[in-house]
């Protein structure tokens, strides 16, 4: 959410926070370095275009992913090898290690292209591609929350110049000074993923607020577990992206049969079918009921599993995937498997919540799903009974998750709780981490009273 929005949206939500990942790789190396397969597992001067033949696959990832951490030097933002362009309708993903980009938008995607003739220097990287006759001529710092700029030009058109906000994963604190306050908090969840013996853990914590400047802390942000429930809020956000296109309304209606019922978590199961679901209760049961049916219904009608991973590459989360639909054991067993990290579902909901990939409506109605979400034994659990929070549940025999919004007015935040091992002892983990949260963020802060 901008902040132009914060003040009109925390009325309406009841809060949002801000936090920096583990660790930052500020590398700007020119060297080129190969554009790998997909994901396994869940200036002024321009170079010449670069031919469309060097255009890769979508859908590509590191699958260990990079580890990002906090800037030694806080006064200086830092930067990051892999930047998106966030416009009205669209993103420009860059990685200037791999000198590959991509435009995604509501006229069209390139998928994953290969610039080698990009240039960086001075933390801005620049360039131009051409896909499908049109050209694409950019200029976006690898710093966040900076300006970067993308011309669009098209045959038998005029220009077209975007404008708009530099992300990167974790986005610089906007205030260094304050985003110092929340470092103590590193150190608490520290011990208690020590003590998981159990459960190898991660958590990713944002200040969305500006309490703590916005800043973003880690402990284990890169951990990648198995997805479960969580990977749904990609799915989610990709539906209602096409929503803010024009593409598709809410009130449209997809045929449900028989053939779809799948068991786990859900309600539609217990329906008779065939019938017509709107795309509307299917977003709202893919949240609130974390239902199966409505995920394996939705992934069909987005196209499959490459939109959905068109969407994660584009916002450059190299450790997410969706790669089986919800309880299909038969893929599972041959090792297709969904996968996600606490630092790309911060990036996510941290995005979401700024407003930089889904219009403030759909941004306000998927918060308000997350809101509804009735299976509350972790976060819910561990609070104080009234806390407003807005979250999404993972379940699996192997893994216990629970991600989303802290909503306390003036303090709102952005949590990712993950965990590995036997689910048990993961759902007390992350009900641990929950609190270790919570009691830090009511915590008085430079003698302020809290309510």
């Amino acid at each position: 959410m901008r902040k132009s929005d914060k003040r009109r949206s925390s009325s309406l939500l009841l809060g949002s926070v801000r936090v920096p990942l583990k660790g930052l790789a500020a590398a700007v190396a020119l060297a080129v370095v190969a554009t790998t397969g997909p994901a396994t597992a869940d200036g002024p001067d321009h170079g010449p275009i670069a031919d469309p033949a060097q255009q890769t696959e979508p859908g590509y990832g590191d699958s260990e992913g990079h580890e990002p951490g906090l800037d030694p030097t806080p006064e200086r933002a830092p930067t990051s090898e892999v930047s998106w362009l966030s416009f009205p309708g669209g993103v420009f993903a860059v990685d200037s290690l791999g000198h590959t980009v991509r435009y995604r938008a509501c006229d069209s995607d390139t998928g994953r292209v290969a610039d080698p003739n990009m240039r960086v220097a001075a933390g801005v990287a620049s360039g131009a591609v051409v896909v499908g006759g049109v050209a694409y001529r950019y200029r976006v710092p690898l710093v966040g929350r900076s300006e970067g700029t993308l011309e669009v030009i098209g045959r038998h058109r005029p220009p077209v110049e975007l404008t708009g906000v530099v992300v990167t994963s974790p986005q610089p604190p906007t205030d260094p000074v304050a985003g110092a306050r929340l470092f103590p908090l590193s150190g608490q969840l520290a011990r208690v993923v020590a003590d998981a013996s159990l459960n190898p853990s991660g958590v990713t914590v944002r200040d969305l607020s500006g309490r703590y400047g916005d800043q973003q802390i880690a402990v284990n942000g890169s951990l990648r577990p198995k997805a479960a429930s969580v990977i749904k809020l990609w799915i989610l956000v990709e539906l209602l992206r096409r929503v803010d296109c024009g593409q598709v309304s809410l009130d449209d209606g997809v045929l449900v049969t028989p053939e779809d019922i799948v068991g786990g978590t859900g309600q539609l199961q217990f329906e008779t079918f065939p019938q017509v679901v709107t795309l509307h209760r299917l977003a709202q049961y893919l949240i609130k009921y974390s239902d199966n049916v409505a995920a394996n219904v939705l992934i069909t009608y987005l196209g499959g599993f490459a939109p959905v991973n068109a969407l994660i590459d584009s916002m450059n989360q190299r450790s997410t995937i969706l790669a089986r639909r919800m309880l299909d054991s038969a893929a599972a067993q041959r090792g297709e498997e969904n996968y996600t990290s606490p630092d790309d579902v911060v990036s996510l909901l941290g995005a979401v919540w700024d407003g930089e990939i889904l219009t403030p409506a759909s941004r306000d109605l998927m918060i308000g799903f997350m809101r509804e979400q009735t299976l509350n034994t972790k976060i819910p659990a561990a609070l104080p009974p009234g806390v407003p929070v807005a979250h999404k549940t993972g379940d699996l025999p192997d893994a216990s998750h629970d991600v989303g919004y802290y909503l306390i007015p003036g303090t709102e935040t952005a949590v990712a709780f993950l965990t590995a091992g036997p689910m048990a002892t993961g759902d007390e983990t992350v009900r641990r981490m929950a609190r270790t949260v919570y009691d830090f963020l009511v915590t008085p802060v430079d003698g302020a009273v809290e309510e």
